[in-house]
């Protein structure tokens, strides 16, 4: 806790007065053009990989950077990502995974998490993206390693992509063409993210 008191100390006297007219904006208003959903990890910093400022990021995080298709059943993603195309009307939504998740991990190996339900029932929205990769090289279930880890990493952005356009705000403004959809994947160790191209089912470097 030491190093978070001693930074939040030097944001207090160092960097918010340099800032100081924006954090006034942003104390009554906020207008970010892009919802960021991305994965609770600790290594994954969205502001750091975008460069980007407070305020122009409407950042939802969770293990495994998961949509939960839409349902009557209201929940903490559901609500965000209502908020933010329906009040915010943000323009752009990035799904960002990340090389080495644990969450695709336990996707790939639920008999890790048995005693963790929480997460088991969470990590089960991976499921068809997990299957999906299991079919692609014939394994049996429960048959994939870590070298199908980026493989399935990949196949569970495209599946979130898919969830997303479930939420009845998000399907009414693709279709009316004021929304846009972008799937990335980061690669912790290089740096290099890659977005997937819907038309040609690849990701390709940005």
């Amino acid at each position: 806790m030491k190093k978070i008191l001693d930074g939040l100390k030097q944001f207090q006297k160092l960097i918010y007065p340099l800032h100081q007219a924006r954090f006034e904006e942003l104390a009554v208003n906020q207008d970010p053009d892009v919802l960021f959903i991305t994965c609770s990890d600790s290594r994954v910093d969205p502001n750091l990989i975008t460069q980007t400022d407070p305020g122009e990021l409407f950042i939802c995080r969770n293990a495994g950077n998961i949509v939960p298709p839409h349902s009557n059943e209201t929940g903490g993603m559901t609500a965000s990502i209502e908020y933010a195309v329906s009040v915010l009307n943000v323009k752009n939504i990035i799904i960002c995974g990340h090389s080495h998740c644990g969450a695709m991990k336990a996707a790939m190996h639920p008999e890790n998490v048995k005693n963790l339900p929480h997460v088991k029932v969470w990590i089960d929205h991976v499921r068809a993206a997990k299957e999906s990769v299991e079919f692609s090289h014939k394994c049996e279930p429960s048959g994939l390693d870590d070298s199908h880890l980026d493989e399935l990493t990949k196949q569970n952005i495209v599946l979130q992509l898919h969830h997303l356009k479930t939420h009845p705000s998000v399907f009414a403004k693709l279709n009316s063409g004021q929304l846009n959809l972008h799937g990335w994947i980061y690669n912790i160790k290089t740096g290099v993210v890659e977005s997937y191209n819907e038309e040609t089912k690849e990701f390709i470097t940005l």
